[in-house]
């Protein structure tokens, strides 16, 4: 079985929510680190994309796409790509932040 096998099959209705998404219009290079990035870059490169999705809408569906595809590159639904691979390795499909968290 091929790693492909897991993907969400490409469903139109399924990815309608995306045309609602906050990051819709903005540059990719924001959520997408380029090659090398790392330290404070990284990081403020992070923090500003996560802020884009903290406003937006389809967050939650964002975040899901991206844990249940197993996203390994960006922030998709204001998670990182380490967060996500905890998460994925604790074996939670879903996740939600705290009030506190941010």
């Amino acid at each position: 079985m091929t790693a492909t096998a897991r993907l969400p099959k490409p469903v139109t209705e399924a990815w309608h929510w995306q045309l609602q998404a906050a990051c819709r219009d903005v540059n990719v290079s924001r959520f997408f680190h380029p090659e090398n990035e790392r330290g404070n870059a990284r990081d403020n490169r992070e923090r500003r994309a996560k802020s884009i999705c903290r406003k937006c809408p389809v967050m939650q569906q964002c975040r899901a796409h991206a844990l249940k595809a197993r996203e390994p590159y960006g922030v998709w639904g204001g998670l990182g790509e380490r967060e996500r691979r905890d998460l994925i390795a604790s074996g939670r499909t879903s996740w939600r932040r705290g009030r506190s968290g941010g």
